[in-house]
């Protein structure tokens, strides 16, 4: 069976020129602040305990959602953080929900790898990692592709994962200040046996896939933009 379900997620837009001024604040801030303040969309995650517990497949689209939203910005590029030292460790709790986002910069040898926690208010976790791996030059602009990992565990035992590369690019446009977008994809997969991905393209598009242990095949999108 096959089912396209809407998943009720925030209207706001995590997108756009204030969103940009929000993870780039104008007195500055470091690579790992950056990062931080990235994975402030946990209004996203509003209500993924109750559907682990109802609707385990439900919450595994969710928190696939999450995670590829939470791992890009959409918005023109006002600037480039400063990386930092590796050691340095930022915390600071999302506004829109009260969760708390910290972040700490691992290494910058061979690549720059940051590991990373959000504390949901529910007692949830997510955990995760990202390692910038360089620069790539294409037709599209500058990419920046990040192997990343993402773990949730729910209070009530549910455990959710996601794993992939997610490319950061800088795009042209002519007249106007470059623009910072993402595009990637994740594998998805539950304690509950369900599998899945979660795919991000270039005009912000996110598509979500789960299958169930019984075959049941569903389907979600999230517009990020």
């Amino acid at each position: 069976m096959n089912a396209e379900l809407e998943l009720t997620l925030p209207t706001r837009t995590f997108t756009g020129l204030e969103r940009m001024r929000y993870e780039t604040p104008s007195g500055g801030i470091t690579l790992t602040g950056y990062i931080v303040r990235r994975l402030h969309k946990t209004a996203l995650l509003e209500g993924i305990t109750a559907n682990g517990k109802q609707q385990p497949a439900l919450a595994l689209l969710q928190f696939g959602i999450y995670a590829l939203a939470a791992a890009t910005s959409w918005g023109p590029a006002l600037y480039q953080p400063d990386f930092g030292r590796p050691g340095a460790v930022v915390s600071e709790a999302d506004p829109d929900t009260g969760a708390l986002v910290t972040a700490q910069f691992i290494s910058s040898s061979p690549h720059y790898t940051f590991h990373f926690e959000v504390r949901l208010p529910d007692g949830g976790l997510i955990e995760g990692r990202e390692s910038i791996t360089g620069t790539t030059v294409g037709l599209s602009g500058l990419g920046m592709p990040a192997p990343s990992t993402f773990t949730y565990s729910s209070p009530d035992g549910y455990e959710a994962s996601a794993v992939g590369t997610i490319n950061s690019e800088l795009a042209p446009r002519l007249f106007q200040s470059w623009q910072i977008r993402g595009y990637g994809s994740l594998q998805l997969g539950d304690n509950q046996g369900s599998t899945g991905r979660a795919d991000l393209n270039r005009s912000g598009l996110i598509a979500v896939e789960a299958t169930t242990p019984d075959g049941t095949r569903l389907r979600s999108r999230y517009q990020m933009r």
